[in-house]
This record gives C-alpha cells, sequence and structure tokens, in this order.
C-alpha cells in the first residue's frame, strides 16, 4: 500500500515546483537564452536548484526554548524613605491691616510682586496725623512754660521759707504746682509720641520679605484702624511641606530611634526630600522641624512638619509635592528597574523557576537607587530574575537560562 493511501485527511499534499506558472515561464525564458554563451550552464544549474528544493527542505531542524539572561537580585545596604503627600504652606503669612484709620491716597505695590521688609505698600492722607502732631507739640511747648514758672516760684520761695519771710504751706503749694506741671509735661510729650506713631502708620510697610497678594483696596477707599483688609503677604524664602503619617508608620519611627520622628530627641533634624508632581527626582531638601503631640481622632494620622528652602518662589503654598521622609538604612534586594513589569493586579518581575519555566512573581517596590529598584517584598536572594530577553519569555512557558549579572550593565552578557 502506498504512503498516499495513509495520509491523513486533515493534511494537505506538497505542490511540486514545476507545476506552478512561475516555473514555466522561468523554463520559457531560461530555454531562449540558452544559445547565449555562458547563459546555458546558468540556467541549467537554476533549474536544477528549483526543481530539487522542496518545503520540508527548507524548514531546517526545530528550534529550542528562547534564550533568556538571568541574575539573583543584588543585596546591599541603601537608605530607606518613606514617601508621603505633602502640602506647601507658607512659614508665614500676615494680613496686612490698616493701624489707624483714613483714606488710601496711593498703593505702591505692583499685585503679587516679591517685596523687602520696610517696603512702602500704601499711603494714607497724612493731613490730619501731621495736624495731630503739631498740635501735641504746641502742647509740649506750653508745658514746658509752665514747668518754668513753677521751678522759678519754688527757687525763689526757698530762701523766703529759709528766713521765715514766707510760711511753709506756701512752700507746698509751690512744689504741687511743679509736680502737676511735670506731670502735664510728661503727658503731652506722651501725646506727640502717639500722634508722630500714628503719623508713622499712615505709611504701611511690609512687615518681612515675601511675596504680596493683590490690593483689595484702592486709592480713595477709607479704611478702618484694625478692621479693613487691605492686602497678604506670605513668606517664600522657606516653606512648611506638611504630611499626615499613619499610626504605624509612626510607631515604625519611635522604635528605630529613641524619641520617635519628633524634633528635639535622637532624631532632631531628620533630612527629607521633595519633588514637585511634574519632576521625577526628589531634588530639594529639607528637615522635619515639627511633630504634632495627638493623633487625629478622625482619621488615625499625626501631623508632620518639614522646613525647605524655596529658590525662586517655584513652590507655592497650596499645592500639592510628593515628600521622602528618611527612615534609615537597611539592607534590601534590589533589581533592574527595566525587569519591572505592571499588570492589573499591580507590579511583578519574571523569574525561572528550577525546572526551567517562567513564573510571575507580585512584587512590592521602593525607590530608585543606582538605577536599580528597591524590592520590599516578594522576592528571595535565590531567585533568578530575568533581566534580559523579556519579550521572550512567557509565563508558564520554557526558557533557555543563561546567567548574568546586575550591576552597572544590568543586561549584561552570559558568562
Amino acid at each position: 500500500m502506498s504512503i498516499l493511501q495513509h495520509k491523513s485527511p486533515a493534511s494537505t499534499p506538497v505542490k511540486n515546483p514545476r507545476d506552478t506558472p512561475w516555473f514555466s515561464w522561468l523554463t520559457k525564458t531560461l530555454a531562449a537564452s540558452t544559445g547565449r554563451a555562458g547563459h546555458g550552464v546558468a540556467a541549467l544549474a537554476i533549474l536544477a536548484a528549483v526543481g530539487t528544493t522542496s518545503p520540508a527542505f527548507a524548514q531546517g531542524p526545530p528550534a529550542g526554548p528562547p534564550p533568556v539572561t538571568v541574575a539573583t537580585p543584588v543585596s546591599r545596604s541603601v537608605p530607606q524613605w518613606d514617601e508621603h503627600t505633602a502640602r506647601i504652606e507658607p512659614l508665614a503669612r500676615v494680613e496686612i491691616r490698616p493701624r489707624v484709620s483714613g483714606q488710601v491716597m496711593e498703593v505702591h505695590f505692583r499685585d503679587g510682586a516679591p517685596v523687602r521688609a520696610g517696603d512702602l505698600l500704601f499711603t494714607l492722607d497724612q493731613r490730619p496725623f501731621q495736624i495731630a502732631v503739631a498740635t501735641a507739640r504746641a502742647e509740649v511747648a506750653r508745658n514746658e512754660a509752665r514747668v518754668n514758672v513753677a521751678e522759678q516760684q519754688v527757687n525763689r520761695y526757698a530762701p523766703l521759707v529759709a528766713q521765715r519771710f514766707s510760711s511753709e504751706a506756701d512752700m507746698d503749694n509751690r512744689r504741687s504746682t511743679l509736680r502737676e506741671a511735670q506731670a502735664g509735661l510728661a503727658a503731652v510729650r506722651a501725646s506727640l509720641r502717639q500722634a508722630e506713631l500714628d503719623l508713622e502708620f499712615s505709611e504701611i510697610r511690609a512687615p518681612r520679605d515675601g511675596r504680596v497678594s493683590d490690593r483689595r483696596v484702592d486709592a480713595g477707599n477709607l479704611v478702618q484702624q484694625g478692621t479693613t483688609l487691605m492686602t497678604t503677604l506670605v513668606a517664600l524664602d522657606q516653606v512648611y511641606a506638611v504630611f499626615d503619617a499613619s499610626e504605624a508608620q509612626y510607631l515604625r519611627y519611635a522604635r528605630a530611634a529613641a524619641g520617635g520622628m519628633r524634633p528635639g530627641g535622637a532624631q532632631d533634624g531628620t533630612p527629607v526630600q521633595l519633588r514637585l508632581l511634574d519632576e521625577t527626582e526628589f531634588s530639594r531638601g529639607g528637615q522635619l522641624d515639627f511633630v504634632d503631640s495627638v493623633f487625629d481622632a478622625r482619621s488615625g494620622t499625626i501631623r508632620g512638619r518639614a522646613v525647605v528652602q524655596n529658590p525662586g518662589f517655584l513652590l507655592v503654598p497650596g499645592s500639592f509635592a510628593r515628600l521622602r521622609l528618611f527612615v534609615g538604612d537597611s539592607t534590601s534586594l534590589l533589581v533592574p528597574d527595566s525587569a519591572i513589569l505592571a499588570d492589573q493586579g499591580g507590579r511583578m518581575v519574571l523569574t525561572v523557576n528550577e525546572q526551567g519555566v517562567v513564573a510571575p512573581k507580585p512584587v512590592q517596590l521602593g525607590a530608585l537607587v543606582d538605577g536599580l529598584r528597591v524590592i520590599r517584598s516578594g522576592l528571595t536572594p535565590q531567585d533568578r530574575v530575568i533581566i534580559g530577553g523579556l519579550h521572550r519569555a512567557r509565563p508558564g512557558t520554557p526558557v533557555t537560562a543563561q546567567a548574568g549579572r546586575i550591576g552597572p550593565a544590568p543586561l549584561a552578557s552570559a558568562d
């Protein structure tokens, strides 16, 4: 019985290349050129090659499992940081209100401009205050004259009383008049200082360096002493980064160092790092300066605060940032960041087990250190992590593991 009789119905017979239209055309074309010198031999060689070629011969031997590069995680001591979402708050916030009542005559700043301490912001109508100063000075001069007269009376009556030409009662009256004149002089001098202070308060100046908001009153408006809000000023050379830590985090900090995360103890000046939402690196540094004394009863968190330098005033109060709090150094496992994959369940890495089969492992990630990602959980030091050829690895499929190393060149060639 022939082989064709035992062929499976699902199989397809291999078509002979000589029966194709292309082969017929090639035969006619080469036959026409056989009369030319040197072309006959080439034509016969091409026909022989085509005739002896078959699909079975072209397929070659079957391929083995795809190769991948594997390496065990790097174990070394790295600084540990805990990340929090921080709110930016000003180091100081001042509401500019007038200390005297009056009419605004001039505004001296541009809305939103940075100012220095002592810069003039508003000027009130100074004429009433100048009149009050002049009146107070006149009262001072009047009372000084009264004191001079009283002193002369006392000096004149002193020898008369000593010679018994005047009574002691007259001398007592003269001395009482002198003391009253001196007290009156002190009172009007105080009134003069108050009038001069009111005149000074008619010029409203910045109490410290910072950035002012927009004006709330324009020239010509009447403002009331201590009531009218004219503008606000925030200090931005340094800012607060306020965050909330959970009870578990606080207890871990407290056990890691005596005094916990509270400044003034062993962790005074605990370093923090900050980055804005559009930044990838924690390039801004600061120090922890305050931890609240109680946990919030509703959220179960405790409030912490760090001081961060703000060159260029880029950190704006009310914005949010990512903050890293230094916890300490600990031994951790690290793998190349390129070996981390993501799926709907979270982050994972692909490993090769003892049977040479790809096995995914979910992991919890830490910080990026020198191009390597800290693995907080999910891996052991003996796991063989795929660091090269990830595009050829599929979970549950066999692969050929080639030893590599994790270092300055994570995708090192096999040893």
